[in-house]
């Protein structure tokens, strides 16, 4: 459907009023250089029946000739109206004092603040698949516009809230509810490019990212889109599925064909999100109900468990253990009779995960078998949902002659280094899924046996030596005539 003015207006009314209901004090703005209108007027009568402090502002009074025209504006029984003008700056300054007069002075800072971590949370996914319902859910309020059409929210809007989970522990959380992303092609319109540049920059500065699905679509191309925007951002993901309301109560009267119940439908629905976006990082997956208000409360427990894998700090030495039995279990693609090698890994940083790994030849790792280690570390560590990035660093195979330099890392790279060679190419191997060497790849040099000096070992190595001449090893026999 288009967007209406009256929808959209039916949406805003909402929201004016529950802005009214919480404000101390509510500044009226008027055109003077529209005068006094009709829905002035209805505005003016919805805000004298209210038990609130209205200030009456008037805008654009830029030349003289406005200032005659304020007379109009005091018989709205709101008080004396203040003529400001937003474009020159012209009486801002005696409305910010009239409005700080009121409120009084600043309340005193309570010195017991809560200095906890607040997770941010962005709601993203197409346009009109529920985001703003569910939102609204998760606050207990309607402080999202919410309407059937596609493209209401037109900006990021952050709203604090906390929540009580079952266990008792209370947690601060701050909801981001983007407008609906969509693909590149799809911006087209001035207006549109801008939501979505804010849409992606509320992205960046999230700690969850909650992609919402639409039950009735199933996974679209723009859904794969998004979700490839915030694995490219770095985010840990939890996907979320609304509208499943309609398949509850589809079964509720008969079985979908080739399903014996509800559960294993949705066995099957999950399955097929998994593979179609099979480059995520196996992300939770939730089915819920905005409409029912069913599964709600599971979509905050999830976030909370991802955001706590995404802050783990891996021990160094079982990291580097997994890596030597998923090299053993499978062994990478071969090139020209050479493999991919890791000789070290150590975690360099969380939210997200990033993993450095010391290796022979960066380019020798493909993008399969990439995705096999990182499902592997993911699988071993719980790390559902989380990303892990890797930092490929290229080095040279370790020896006995070469010292270990300083430096992060280091003390573990020098407790191999000074074992015998033979198990230091044990260790190598077992990571790059070779076979063990029937000897050791470095050996000791084999002294020559001392050979007397003559003219031809003095002799300049410039000088070309002669061919020696060799006796033959058998004559030819003699032809003879006949």
């Amino acid at each position: 459907p288009k967007m209406t003015p009256e929808a959209i207006h039916e949406a805003t009314e909402l929201q004016v009023d529950i802005a009214i209901e919480t404000a101390t004090v509510i500044v009226f703005l008027c055109d003077v250089q529209e005068g006094y209108t009709a829905i002035d007027a209805e505005i003016a009568n919805k805000l004298r029946r209210l038990n609130k402090k209205v200030i009456l502002a008037v805008n654009k009074v830029d030349l003289p000739v406005h200032e005659a025209r304020l007379v109009e504006f005091k018989k709205v029984g709101l008080g004396h109206p203040i003529a400001i003008s937003a474009e020159h700056g012209r009486g801002v300054d005696e409305l910010k004092e009239y409005v700080e007069k009121i409120l009084g002075p600043a309340p005193e800072v309570d010195t017991q603040i809560d200095h906890r971590r607040r997770l941010r949370v962005a709601l993203v996914g197409r346009p009109n698949v529920g985001k703003s319902s569910l939102g609204n859910i998760l606050l207990k309020s309607e402080r999202l516009i919410v309407s059937p059409i596609s493209g209401t929210t037109r900006e990021a809007v952050e709203t604090p809230f906390d929540f009580t989970f079952a266990d008792g522990k209370e947690v601060p959380f701050s909801l981001v509810d983007t407008a609906g992303l969509r693909g590149r092609r799809k911006v087209s319109e001035a207006l549109e490019y801008f939501t979505a540049v804010r849409s992606n920059e509320a992205l960046q500065s999230v700690d969850v990212v909650v992609q919402v699905l639409d039950a009735m679509d199933g996974v679209t191309v723009q859904d794969k889109y998004l979700a490839g925007e915030v694995l490219a951002a770095g985010k840990p993901l939890v996907i979320v599925v609304n509208k499943w309301d309609y398949a509850t109560k589809t079964f509720a009267h008969e079985p979908l064909k080739g399903y014996e119940n509800e559960s294993e439908f949705r066995d099957a629905f999950a399955k097929a999100v998994r593979e179609n976006m099979f480059f995520l990082p196996r992300s939770p997956i939730l089915f819920v109900s905005a409409l029912k208000n069913t599964g709600i409360d599971q979509i905050l427990w999830a976030v909370r468990e991802v955001d706590a894998q995404a802050a783990r700090e891996l021990k160094t030495g079982e990291l580097n253990r997994v890596l030597e039995k998923l090299f053993a279990r499978k062994e990478p693609r071969s090139e020209q009779g050479r493999r991919f090698r890791i000789y070290y890994a150590v975690q360099t940083g969380s939210r997200p995960i990033r993993i450095r790994l010391y290796c022979n030849k960066k380019e020798r790792l493909d993008p399969p078998y990439a995705r096999y280690l990182v499902d592997g570390i993911r699988s071993k560590f719980n790390l559902e949902g989380c990303p892990v990035i890797f930092e490929m660093r290229d080095k040279e195979e370790p020896s006995l002659r070469q010292k270990p330099k300083g430096g992060k890392g280091s003390k573990e790279i020098a407790t191999v280094s000074h074992k015998p060679a033979v198990k230091i190419m044990d260790h190598a191997s077992l990571f790059a899924g070779f076979r063990k060497p029937k000897k050791a790849f470095v050996e000791e040099p084999i002294e020559a046996e001392p050979q007397p000096l003559t003219p031809a070992v003095v002799r300049p190595p410039f000088k070309r030596k002669r061919p020696v001449k060799t006796k033959r090893l058998y004559s030819r026999p003699a032809r003879t005539r006949k």
